[in-house]
């Protein structure tokens, strides 16, 4: 019985590391980091992460970059006119103690000039580098999905 348990352990454990996608850069806690499925002729595609500022001071995501686009650009939707329109934005304010949701039709980074479409099928992963003012920089993997995660923390 012991060793049927164990066994399960030591298959179940390593699922369990591949699903915790939570990353630190000092007092910034970066989660979640998805994107959609890259759909075939789609210029473009957006990434999508939970920031959460644990300290007492305001930090700054101030770019981005991955090996898969010649460029990653943070972006934002603002409503117009009565419009939802997105916008380019240079830098992002995570304020101390706030949470800063990157979802779709909000706050994203936008991946253009794709270079490797392989990397965005469902259930692929690839990098993605964050570089705050304060914090520092930290890679992350992002999760490629089909549709927008059910959780988020």
């Amino acid at each position: 019985m012991l060793k049927k348990a164990l066994m399960l352990a030591a298959l179940l454990l390593p699922a369990c590391f591949a699903q915790a996608h939570q990353y630190t850069a000092g007092q910034i806690m970066i989660a979640h980091p998805w994107s959609m499925e890259l759909p075939p002729n789609a210029p473009t595609v957006a990434a999508y992460f939970v920031l959460e500022n644990k300290g007492d001071t305001a930090d700054r995501l101030v770019s981005v970059d991955t090996p898969i686009a010649g460029q990653a650009q943070l972006h934002q939707h603002i409503q117009a006119d009565g419009l939802m329109k997105m916008q380019q934005v240079q830098t992002v304010d995570v304020p101390a103690g706030a949470t800063v949701t990157f979802a779709p039709m909000a706050w994203h980074v936008m991946l253009l000039d794709i270079k490797d479409r392989s990397k965005l099928l469902v259930g692929q992963r690839f990098p993605m580098t964050l570089h705050f003012e304060k914090a520092g920089d930290v890679q992350v993997q992002v999760v490629v999905q089909k549709q927008a995660p059910e959780h988020q923390h």
